[in-house]
Parts: C-alpha cells; sequence; structure tokens
C-alpha cells in the first residue's frame, strides 16, 4: 500500500520523465508519431516533370483522335468546364491528334507514346495512373498543390512532412534532399516548393547545385581545416548548451551545424561518379556526364538512395508546351525518357526497388485541342486540370498495371478518379503512415499533408 502522498510524487516523476523524453525527442530530431502500420517502402524517389507533360504524347495516347483531326471539339466533351485565359478567347478548339503515334508495351500491352520508348519498356515494372485529377489550372498553385497538398503557398512540402514524420535514416546526408535541371523553357520553382513551412526548419529540403560547390557555404573558409572546425562547432554547442532556455530553433540550427559538418566528408564522395561502372553509366545515357542534367540527377538520386536519404526531389523544368509542342517535347524526352527508365532498373538491379516508391508526373494535363494555330506540322496544348497521367513504380506499387481510363479525348474521367490528396494519402500509406494521423497543431489547428481530405486508393498497391 502506498498512501497520497506517495502516490502523487511518484505519479509527477513520472509524468516528468515523459516531459523531459519529449523534449529529448525534440532535441534528437526524432520522429513524429513514428508508423501506424507496416510500410512497403521506406523512401521516395519523386520525378517532378514541371510544366505539364502532354499525356497524349506519353501515356495516355489516344490513336483514333487521328480521324478527328481538325474537327470542332464537341461541347458534349467540353461541358462548358473554365479554360485558361491564354485560351479562353479562341474562336474555335481543334481536335489535335499527336504526331508521334503509339504502340502497346511488349510485356503489358499497355498502349504509350512511342516518344518514350524506355519508359514503354519497363511497362511490366511500373503502375500508370491515367486518372489524375486537380483543382488548380495554372502553373504556379498545381505545382504548390501537387508539392504541399495546397494552392497556397507556406506549407510544408511532402518530402518535409516525411522528414518530420518518419526521421532521418543516415547521419551524415540530409533526410530530404532536391535537384533541379531543365529542357528549352522554365517555369519559375521557389525554394518554398521544398520548403518546411511551419514544421521546425531542420525538415526542409536541401538543393544540390551542379557545380564544383554542391551546396553552398558547406566547405570551409580559406584557413580553416578540419580540426578547426571541429573545435569551433565544439564551442558554439557549449555556448547554446549555456541556457537552459534554449529554444527549438536553436536547437535544430546545432543540429545542422553538425550535419554539415559530416557533410563536409560526405557530399564529395557522393557527386563522385568516377568509380560508377561503364555500363551503368551507359543505361542513363550520354548525358550522364553532364553535371546538372536530368540524368546525372538520377544517377545522384540512385546513389542518395544507396545512402538511405529518405526523400529525393528531381525537378525537371521545361514541359510548358503552348506552342511548337513536336519540338520542345521531344527536347524534354530526349533528355528524361532514358534516364528515367534506367533509374528504375538500376535500382532493381541493387535490390533497392522494393522498397523505394519513385513517382514521375507532372501538376496537371494538356489539352486536346491546339492552342494556336493546329498545322499538320505544329500545334501546341494548353494546361488542363481535370484529367492527366502518372506513373509509379516499386515501394509496393501495384506493377504491370494501367488504373483509371479518361473519355475518348482525354478531357474527362470515365473511370476512377484519383485526386491529387488521394495520391497524397496513398504515397503516405506506402510509407507505413496513415495520413490522418500525422498532424502538426499550428495556430490552433492540427494540419496535415492531405488538409480535410483524401482516400487511399487500393487499386495502386500490390
Amino acid at each position: 500500500m502506498i498512501d497520497r502522498r506517495q502516490l502523487l510524487r511518484s505519479g509527477a516523476v513520472g509524468l516528468g520523465s515523459i516531459a523531459l523524453r519529449s523534449l529529448e525527442r525534440a532535441a534528437a530530431g526524432e520522429a513524429h508519431g513514428g508508423l501506424h502500420h507496416a510500410p512497403k517502402a521506406k523512401r521516395v524517389i519523386y520525378l517532378f516533370q514541371s510544366g505539364a507533360p502532354s499525356q497524349f504524347e506519353t501515356l495516355d495516347p489516344k490513336p483514333g483522335l487521328v480521324d478527328h483531326f481538325g474537327e470542332e471539339l464537341p461541347p458534349s466533351i467540353r461541358k462548358g468546364q473554365r479554360l485558361t485565359t491564354m485560351t479562353s478567347g479562341q474562336a474555335e478548339f481543334p481536335v489535335t491528334p499527336s504526331m508521334f503515334g503509339a504502340s502497346p508495351a511488349p510485356a503489358t500491352g499497355a498502349l504509350m507514346g512511342d516518344l518514350i520508348p524506355h519508359t514503354r519498356a519497363i511497362a511490366d515494372r511500373l503502375c500508370v495512373v491515367r486518372s489524375m485529377v486537380t483543382e488548380a489550372i495554372n502553373h504556379d498553385p498545381a505545382i504548390t498543390f501537387a508539392q504541399t497538398g495546397s494552392q497556397l503557398a507556406g506549407r510544408p512540402s511532402m518530402g518535409a512532412w516525411l522528414s518530420y514524420g518518419l526521421g532521418s535514416m543516415n547521419e551524415d546526408l540530409p533526410t530530404f534532399t532536391v535537384m533541379i535541371s531543365r529542357s528549352g523553357t522554365r517555369q519559375p520553382l521557389y525554394e518554398r516548393l521544398w520548403g518546411s513551412g511551419f514544421l521546425p526548419t531542420h525538415h526542409q529540403g536541401v538543393k544540390l547545385r551542379s557545380g564544383a560547390d554542391p551546396v553552398l557555404y558547406l566547405a570551409d573558409a580559406p584557413g580553416i581545416d578540419r580540426a578547426r572546425r571541429r573545435r569551433m562547432l565544439d564551442d558554439l554547442a557549449r555556448l547554446n548548451g549555456a541556457r537552459a532556455d534554449a529554444d527549438a530553433e536553436t536547437e535544430a540550427r546545432t543540429r545542422q551545424y553538425e550535419l554539415a559538418f559530416r557533410m563536409q566528408a560526405a557530399v564529395p564522395d557522393l557527386v563522385d561518379i568516377s568509380n560508377e561502372p561503364a555500363s551503368v553509366l551507359e543505361r542513363y545515357g550520354p548525358k550522364v556526364h553532364e553535371p546538372g542534367s536530368f540524368a546525372r540527377n538520377c544517377l545522384l538520386a540512385r546513389r542518395m538512395i544507396e545512402r538511405d536519404v529518405r526523400f529525393v526531389q528531381l525537378y525537371h523544368m521545361g514541359w510548358d508546351h503552348h506552342g511548337n509542342l513536336p519540338k520542345e517535347i521531344t527536347t524534354c524526352v530526349e533528355d528524361t525518357d532514358q534516364a528515367s527508365a534506367a533509374l528504375v532498373l538500376d535500382l532493381e538491379a541493387r535490390g533497392l526497388l522494393e522498397d523505394t516508391l519513385v513517382i514521375w508526373g507532372g501538376e496537371f494535363g494538356r489539352t486536346v485541342y491546339s492552342q494556336g494555330q493546329l498545322t499538320n506540322e505544329n500545334y501546341g496544348r494548353d494546361h488542363h486540370p481535370r484529367c492527366f497521367s502518372i506513373w509509379m513504380a516499386g515501394g509496393g506499387v501495384r506493377a504491370g498495371s494501367v488504373y483509371g481510363e479518361t473519355d475518348d479525348f482525354s478531357y474527362n474521367i470515365a473511370r476512377d478518379p484519383v485526386h491529387t490528396h488521394d495520391l497524397h494519402a496513398t504515397i503516405l500509406h506506402l510509407l507505413g503512415i496513415d495520413h490522418e494521423r500525422l498532424t502538426h497543431r499550428f495556430q490552433g489547428r492540427d494540419f496535415r499533408l492531405t488538409d480535410v481530405h483524401g482516400e487511399v486508393i487500393r487499386g495502386l498497391i500490390a
């Protein structure tokens, strides 16, 4: 038997221990909440195609449109839905077939554009989603929505949410890394797209550049050697630790200094591809030898996954083809098709694809009608949020499958829509997270990546 005073005393100690442990977890940057169920994936590589690839030339070809070349888009298909200001004033909306043709994938029979032969060759590893839908009709809100779950700037990015929810798997590299490449035209990509929003700042993405200095301010200044840097960091940690009321951001800054110190040794090894076998380099294509190219970034993404980086975000700019589409999309595909397929095959060969989720896609789709004048040799396509296509591979998705269906004009979804919130919910599910339970309280409200929406799409999961 214990009296009331002993009970209260022991209870206070117990509650104090719980509070102390919570503070220790926060200071150590541990995951918030952990796994909610057994995961199928541990890591993510998101190959974001900024500018919005046309589904007609890639993943959702419509060969039957050849018979309707130049005809006016039927009102029964358009249904009075909103258009951008770039085409809303057009007097005509001529149906525009792809110039590039399409063929069945050899392993699955799924029809894919002849423009992407390398992607088509690995169709048996892919889960193609043809029924994506988003709410945004212009680039910046649509990209922001795809990356953060909100059209409004300021929310945490997906990579930041995963860093917050799952924590790091390595000590020497960031949990969340970002690389950017481009073909031709470019849309602005703001750093908030890989930001931490209202989450602690150490969850934001770290951008790697293509030059001799991959991470800004990482290298020591002239005259500062490694031993001196170590002493400086130790002195700084003691100063910060002298305050009993050190705030979370001070703790985060201290952790980032320590990570940067370890990265000074890890990053040069990461970006040095000189020891990669010639057969691997050949698989990614000739542009793998160009620093900053999509091919090089795909190879570096695989090297990061080998080193247990949790989330690797690749952006490739150049897919915004309002005019001159045949020429410009060919350039984009030459830069990305072989490397994207090579990344999947490389991960598979190393036993990493099984628990690495690879995602390829943009912010919305493209219109079946031509923006501007349609000719036999040239055309453009406007933004189209009501249906577009992506693919996923590895990480527990249903390989060799096609999910969803659009109408004959790829203008509306005919079957099995997948909203952006649904995609986010499914990605989190594959990583062992219940999207409704990964939350962060900010300004009196519990926020999450999927806001108050989203359903896990079971048809995408193996």
